[in-house]
Formats: structure tokens, C-alpha cells, sequence
């Protein structure tokens, strides 16, 4: 029976062959409990070389890739998608057939399942001391700083205008600016939105900096591995070929489900977003929203390199800290690695940020619309990008920082209740001018 060759293959490579892709082959058989057992040779033998399988394989070596085109051109239904220029990984569709042939390889280091990602200012901004933030006499803001929002994309919104600097699209290929969800837009200006259409009421921490739009996630806010690790490459390739205006932060909005793998790097969007940060990036990702349970941090949160970023609901009470908590949907920590996550915390309940009118979001929840301009949400996903406009203003102090530099800053200068969990609120309270005074000293 194909369901027990399945079965035995996933057996025989589990240690090349991710959960995830261990799951989805196991559940490759189901077909067989509703057809009549002398018809299950001939489906065998069809399934085989015909279904396809969503995968990213990793190799030992960079030039693994040469032989896996060989394999290729024996399978019809096989097909190489991209091949990634920072990891020694490519995304392919492969059949049954040709996965066995290529488990069989010994420069294959692991196969994994191309999994779905998907998307997870009033008060927010002063309640993480980031409004009009002044140093040494200069307020803050952002200015001569680029933050990439890898997301659903970015409506050219007038509270950004003149400040989308480049636009890429990995999921329909346009060229100019537009978001048909809304969830990249509402990121960009809980990051960097100026709050021009509201009289700078609802204005991002770093409301003069230039984002970059990296659409990587579709009308619904979902996308598969390949496609954030390819939006994430190409902000390492954008910063090769622009040497005097450089993306310095990412902000990741967005995540998929963690799994146990044998370390902590064999997971393809930790290595991606790790590679990022090792070319200078300072990387922001979101803790997820799978709270008030352990364990429930997201992929690419759970590095142990990057920032991670957990929601608070600040009660709208941007004067006081003391009825503060953490919001219940934000995920919690530790990671499978015994690693405390998030790192810090930052509102993100009732945020009211820019608004993309049409998009998908906008048509379902029209009774978050705060007027013709802005929107309400909640998430880790309007955390991380606050989080990543106090990095802006950081960065505008002191634009040598390192990213480890800056992480450290952001942990030391946070406000500790005590008593606190630090897989809850990770190392705190952003404060967004301790940590500027800490990254002076």
C-alpha cells in the first residue's frame, strides 16, 4: 500500500525530514480508507509521481543545488522554485518519487515542509516614552533611517508620504506601492506614520524615516517559508547595491507555528532572519498571538539573536504604568531551546494606525475605522513595528550601533515590574529614552 510506503519513508528519513513534512506525508493516505483495496496499487503508482509536495531543502554545501536539477529532469512533476542566495536552501514542489531520491543524498541535510505564515498609535507611542524623544537638545525622529515592513505590503498613504523609498512584491509582481490586506500599512505607521491627516495625533515613534515595502503575504495575510525568506534575502540584497541608503531594520509583523527541531537554527526563517541580522539589520519579529500558553512563541521569534517582541495592553493610559499587563493573546515563552522570549514588551491592544482603504481587512472590519484615515488593531503584530520605530530613533543618535548593540540597549534601559515573569514580559517595558541614554554611554 502507498500509505505504508509513505509511512516507512517518513520512518526510514525522519531525522532529514522535518514534523511538519513527517505530518503531511503520514496524512498522504487518507484517500486509501474510502477505496476499495484493488484499487490502491493502481492509486499507489499514480500518487507517487504525480502529488505534489510543497518543500525547502537544505543542503550541506552551496553547490548542492547541481545535483537536485538532475533529479528534476527525471520527475515532470517535479520543479525547482528559487534557490536562496544567503542559505544553502532552495523551495521545490516534488513528488513522493523524487523526495526518496533525494533523501537518498548525502550532501541533503534536511527537508522541511514549506508551511503557511500569516500576519498577526494614540496611546501607544508615549506609553513606551517614545513621543518627541530629545537628547542632548535634538528630538528624535527617525529621520535618515529605513525600516523594512515585510508584510502584506503598503498603501501610499498621505501620513507616509514621500517616504516609501522602494516598493518589491513577491506575490503578484507590481511595481508600484498598494496593499490589499491593510496589515502592512497599519505596521508602517504604527512604525513610522507622521500623523499628518490627524494633526500628528497618531504618529509612529519614528514619523521621519523612510520605510521599504516588501510584499511577501496575499489578500488574506498569507504566504508559505519560501516567500519571507526571499523578501528577507532581498533586503540583504537591496543594501549591496544601495551602500549610501541601506534598509536598517526589518520589522516582521508576522510568523508561523515553532516546531522542535534538533537546534534552534535548523528552522530556514530563523536562519534567514539571523543571516539579516549578522549583515547588520537589526531585525524586530513578533512573539505571536497564541497566549496566554507556554511555549506558543512563533518562527522566526523564537532566535535567540533577534529581537522579539511582546504585547501589552496599556489600558490607554499613557501617564501611568501601574494598571499595565500583558494582553492575553500575546505568546509566551520559553522557546523549545530553553531560550526566555519575547525580549521585550511593548503596547499593541487597540492601536490606531493608517488605514488602506478597500483592502481586506478595511471591507470586514468596518467598525475599526477611526474616520476616513486610520484604523484600529491589536497584535504583537502592532508591537513589533512601534518597537522598531524606537530602534529608528536609536539609530538616528547613534547610526554605527551594531544589532547587538541595540538589543542590549532596548533590554537594559526596559522598565522591570517586579516579580514578573520573564517569559511573559520578557525584560520589560520598552523605554524608548533609557534605552537612547544607555546607547550614549
Amino acid at each position: 500500500m502507498f500509505g505504508y510506503s509513505i509511512v516507512q519513508l517518513a520512518r526510514n528519513y525522519a531525522q532529514k525530514l522535518d514534523r511538519p513534512l513527517r505530518h503531511y506525508m503520514v496524512s498522504m493516505n487518507k484517500p486509501f480508507l474510502y477505496t476499495p483495496c484493488v484499487m490502491h496499487k493502481q492509486i499507489e503508482r499514480w500518487m507517487k509521481k504525480t502529488k505534489k509536495i510543497p518543500v525547502i531543502i537544505h543542503f550541506h554545501e552551496e553547490n548542492g543545488i547541481f545535483a537536485l536539477k538532475e533529479i528534476e529532469k527525471q520527475h515532470f512533476r517535479m520543479k525547482i522554485h528559487h534557490q536562496f542566495r544567503y542559505i544553502p536552501s532552495c523551495s521545490a514542489e516534488v513528488t513522493p518519487q523524487a523526495l526518496e531520491q533525494i533523501l537518498q543524498r548525502h550532501d541533503v541535510k534536511k527537508v522541511y515542509l514549506n508551511r503557511k505564515v500569516s500576519a498577526l498609535l494614540n496611546n501607544a507611542v508615549p506609553s513606551a516614552n517614545a513621543k518627541n524623544v530629545a537628547i542632548n537638545g535634538t528630538t528624535l525622529s527617525g529621520k535618515g533611517v529605513t525600516i523594512a515592513i515585510v508584510d502584506t505590503g503598503i498603501y501610499p498613504h498621505p501620513d507616509l508620504e514621500g517616504r516609501i523609498v522602494e516598493f518589491v512584491d513577491f506575490v503578484n509582481g507590481r511595481t508600484a506601492p498598494y496593499d490589499d490586506n491593510g496589515h502592512g500599512t497599519h505596521c508602517a505607521g504604527d512604525a513610522a506614520g507622521n500623523g499628518s491627516v490627524s494633526s500628528g495625533l497618531y504618529a509612529g515613534p519614528a514619523y521621519e524615516a523612510n520605510v521599504v515595502g516588501v510584499k511577501v503575504l496575499n489578500k488574506v495575510g498569507a504566504g508559505r517559508l519560501d516567500t519571507i525568506i526571499r523578501g528577507i534575502e532581498w533586503c540583504m540584497q537591496y543594501n549591496e547595491m544601495n551602500k549610501d541608503g541601506k534598509i536598517d531594520i526589518i520589522s516582521l509583523s508576522l510568523g508561523g507555528e515553532s516546531y522542535p527541531f534538533p537546534e534552534e537554527n535548523d528552522d530556514p526563517l530563523v536562519q534567514a532572519a539571523e543571516k539579516a541580522w549578522d549583515h547588520g539589520i537589526v531585525v524586530c519579529a513578533a512573539a505571536g498571538n497564541a497566549g496566554p500558553e507556554y511555549r506558543t512563541i512563533s518562527s522566526p521569534g523564537i532566535s535567540d539573536k533577534i529581537i522579539t517582541v511582546g504585547a501589552l495592553d496599556d489600558r490607554n493610559t499613557a501617564e501611568t504604568r501601574a494598571d499595565d499587563e500583558i494582553a492575553d493573546f500575546s505568546s509566551r515563552g520559553p522557546t523549545y531551546y530553553g531560550v526566555n522570549k519575547p525580549d521585550v514588551v511593548v503596547p499593541g491592544v487597540h492601536i490606531i494606525s493608517l488605514r488602506a482603504p478597500k483592502s481586506f481587512l478595511d471591507k470586514y472590519q468596518k467598525q475599526n475605522r477611526i474616520g476616513q484615515y486610520y484604523t484600529i488593531m491589536s497584535g504583537t503584530s502592532m508591537a513589533t513595528p512601534i518597537c522598531a520605530g524606537i530602534v529608528a530613533l536609536m539609530l538616528q543618535y547613534k547610526p554605527d550601533a551594531t544589532p547587538d548593540e541595540i538589543k542590549r540597549a532596548l533590554k537594559e534601559g526596559a522598565d522591570l515590574w517586579k516579580d514578573r515573569d520573564p517569559n511573559i514580559y520578557g525584560a520589560g517595558y520598552v523605554n524608548a529614552k533609557r534605552a537612547i541614554e544607555l546607547l550614549a554611554k
